[in-house]
C-alpha cells in the first residue's frame, strides 16, 4: 500500500469472521457502475503496475486499469467497478488479480484486458491493500486493520481470518477477557486492534508481511502460523523485497529504509538523504530501485543508496522495467524515463 493514497483509503472499520465467504458477496451487483472509459485515463492517479510477460498492467483511481504491450501505447481495460484500486498481481501471462476499496477483488484471465468480480463487500468500508499468489490456486489478499483473506481455488471462494497470533500479549489477554464478558464488545475490538497490513511478499520458503507502526511478520508454513518480529521502527512500512544476494530490504515513511543480512533478525538503517516516503521496491540484478513521493528515485547497490530527483516532483507509487526504461505508476498516471 502506498502512502500517497493513504489519505484516500479509509475512515471506517469493520468486523469480519473466520467463516468462508461467498465467491461474490451477496451485495446486489446490479447497482455497480463500471469504470468510465476515459480519454485521459493514462494521466489518472495510478497506484500499482506489473509486467505479466504479455502486458504491462497498471491500476488506480475510479476502477481504471490500463494495459500495454510496449509500455508506450496504453489501452483501458473493461472493469466492472468505479473504486480506487490499490494493487495488482499476475501469477502468469493470463491470470491476475487486482484489489481495492470496498473489499474488492477482481480477476482477469486474459492478461488484464477484461476483469470480473470475485469479492465485493462495500458494507465493510475496508480496503484491500495488496494481493499475491504462490500459484494459480493459492493466494492471499490483505488490507486495513488486519484484513486477511485467503483462497485455495484461484479466488472462486475467499475465506477471511482474524490473525490472533499477531496480537501483542497484552491485547490477546484483553480480548480473551472481553470475549467472555462482552461478546459484542469483543467483536467491535477485533475490528481495529490489528495494524494495517500493507504489503505481502512470497519467497520460496517464507511469507513476509509488513504494515503500519513498524509491523513485520513472517510465516514458514504457507501462512498457517505467523511470527511477529520485534519492532525496531515505529513508522509504517510499505514494501519489502528479498534481493538476489539474500538481503532483506524494507522501506516506508519519511524516507526510512533498512536492510537485514540475517533474515530479519537484525536491521541496519540506510542513509537515504530524503524525507520522501518510499512506496515501492523494484528488485534489479544488482540491487533495487526505490520509488518515492515528490519525484524521488533511489537506487540501492552494495549497501549504499544513491538519490535522483525527478524534475516534475510527482510521486511514484510503483515501477517496472521495460525495453531499458523505467515505467512508473504515479500520481499523474504513466511516466517513463531511460534506465541509467
Amino acid at each position: 500500500m502506498k502512502f500517497f493514497t493513504n489519505c484516500l483509503l479509509f475512515t471506517c472499520i469493520i468486523f469480519y469472521t473466520n467463516k468462508l465467504q461467498a465467491a461474490v458477496n451477496t451485495t446486489d451487483l446490479s447497482s455497480l457502475i463500471p469504470a468510465v472509459m476515459a480519454s485521459k485515463a493514462q494521466n489518472a492517479l495510478l497506484t500499482d503496475i506489473i509486467d505479466n510477460g504479455q502486458y504491462k498492467v497498471a491500476v488506480g483511481k475510479r476502477g481504471i486499469i490500463l494495459h500495454s504491450k510496449d509500455g508506450i501505447q496504453w489501452q483501458q481495460s473493461n472493469v466492472p467497478v468505479q473504486i480506487l484500486l490499490t494493487a495488482v498481481f499476475f501469477i502468469d501471462q493470463n491470470n491476475g488479480w487486482a484489489v481495492g476499496h470496498d473489499a474488492t477483488i477482481l480477476n482477469s484471465k486474459d492478461g488484464g484486458i477484461s476483469w470480473h468480480i470475485q469479492n465485493y463487500q462495500p458494507e465493510l468500508d475496508k480496503p484491500f491493500l495488496d494481493i499475491s499468489f504462490t500459484d494459480a490456486l493459492n493466494g492471499v489478499a490483505i488490507g486495513a486493520y488486519g484484513l486477511f483473506y485467503s483462497t485455495t481455488d484461484g479466488g472462486e471462494n475467499w475465506s477471511s481470518q482474524f490473525l490472533s497470533s499477531l496480537l501483542f500479549a497484552e491485547d490477546a489477554d484483553y480480548l480473551a477477557e472481553l470475549k467472555s464478558e462482552d461478546p459484542e464488545g469483543y467483536e467491535l475490538e477485533t475490528q481495529s486492534i490489528l495494524p494495517h497490513f500493507n504489503q505481502i511478499h512470497f519467497s520460496k520458503n517464507k511469507i513476509i508481511m509488513v504494515g503500519e507502526q513498524g509491523f513485520i511478520a513472517t510465516s514458514s508454513d504457507d501462512g498457517k502460523t505467523w511470527n511477529r518480529l520485534q519492532e525496531f521502527y515505529l513508522g509504517s512500512f510499505f514494501d519489502i523485497e528479498i534481493l538476489n544476494d539474500g538481503t532483506w530490504l524494507i522501506a516506508g515513511l519519511r524516507g526510512n529504509a533498512f536492510i537485514s543480512k540475517n533474515k530479519g533478525q537484525n536491521w541496519t538503517k540506510l542513509q537515504t538523504n530524503t524525507q520522501a516516503t518510499i512506496n515501492h521496491i523494484l528488485k534489479t540484478p544488482t540491487g533495487a530501485i526505490l520509488s518515492a513521493n515528490s519525484g524521488v528515485l533511489l537506487t540501492y547497490n552494495s549497501g549504499k543508496i544513491s538519490k535522483e530527483q525527478q524534475s516534475d516532483g510527482k510521486s511514484n507509487l510503483a515501477t517496472v522495467i521495460s525495453n531499458n526504461k523505467l515505467i512508473f505508476a504515479s500520481e499523474v498516471g504513466i511516466k517513463s524515463q531511460e534506465l541509467n
